[in-house]
């Protein structure tokens, strides 16, 4: 009983079934708002971060429960996203297999590859629509790591400007690969953010940088996964969309490049203060803890050590 109306509620409600993407009848679907919007984004952070900047302040900006709530939020949408887009690709699967037999297309073909021709509508695209508008939520974190920190990356603003970028692309040209990414994405991000919420409340948290390897995890699923849609892209006679999904694999390699640069940079550096721990004593090891704790902000982690630090002031 309760598993028929979970999938009632997610794939079979007439709001998800009648859903069909249109600039002219949905919020946030037109090119003109989506560049607009990453541009009032870009020149916000960078705004708040230089008048923090100038107003030499050093202390956290207090936030209070701000973050946490803001990560549950997080948490929640992407579990229910996560629900919603699996159960309807099961569906869809499950009502155009007798078509596949036709063309012989496998389950895994066609979540990484959508046949010639699919329009933007019905529950598989509603819930990427769903996972579009979470990404402008997604954006608040660059501001609550600005106010607490006064850090501000080129690598986190580009992600989080190219994620906003890529969600609308999938939608526009009804985009191949989009199901599997925003499975998988989705899947991180309820990880991510419950872990992020559970530290933020106080919880005792791990040593090891949690977010920083499953967004490795992730950037690597998505590395695999353009390989296979470029693949079955000469295999099977093409994909749809596949114009838009070479740029976004444009845009995907920039990403993976740029973290990739910081990992390496990052581990190398607290390579170099361990040992200079280990050679000058205490203050070696000070500086050790410094540089791991830089590296861990650049992602928004927090250690024990920085919730103590941050609950005088934001909690």
């Amino acid at each position: 009983m309760a598993g028929s109306a979970v999938k009632y509620w997610l794939t079979e409600h007439p709001l998800i079934v009648s859903f069909r993407w249109s600039p002219t009848e949905l919020w946030f679907s037109t090119y003109s708002f989506i560049i607009n919007a990453i541009s009032a984004y870009i020149v916000a952070a960078i705004t708040l971060h230089a008048i923090l900047t100038i107003c030499g302040r050093r202390r956290p900006v207090p936030l209070g429960p701000i973050p946490a709530v803001h990560s549950l939020a997080m948490a929640f949408f992407s579990v229910l996203i996560f629900l919603g887009m699996l159960l309807s690709a099961d569906a869809e699967i499950r009502n155009t297999r007798w078509l596949w037999r036709r063309t012989r297309t496998t389950p895994l073909e066609w979540v990484l590859c959508f046949p010639l021709g699919i329009r933007p509508s019905g529950p598989v695209f509603f819930w990427s629509y769903a996972f579009y508008l979470s990404r402008f939520l997604h954006l608040f974190r660059t501001f609550f790591t600005i106010l607490r920190h006064r850090k501000l990356s080129f690598f986190r603003l580009s992600n989080h400007s190219i994620l906003l970028l890529t969600s609308f692309l999938w939608l526009e040209f009804s985009q191949s690969f989009q199901v599997s990414a925003i499975l998988i994405t989705t899947f991180v991000y309820s990880l991510v953010y419950g872990y992020r919420f559970w530290t933020e409340i106080g919880l005792p948290s791990k040593c090891f940088n949690f977010t920083v390897n499953l967004q490795m995890l992730l950037l690597g699923f998505t590395f695999v996964g353009h390989a296979g849609v470029l693949a079955l892209h000469f295999m099977r006679g093409g994909c749809n969309g596949i114009g838009a999904w070479g740029f976004n694999a444009v845009l995907n390699a920039t990403i993976l490049l740029m973290f990739l640069r910081f990992y390496v940079k990052a581990y190398c550096r607290r390579s170099v203060t361990v040992v200079s721990a280990y050679r000058d004593g205490r203050g070696g090891e000070k500086r050790a803890t410094r540089s791991a704790k830089s590296s861990k902000i650049e992602f928004g982690q927090h250690n024990g050590g920085e919730r103590k630090e941050s609950s005088k002031s934001s909690l």
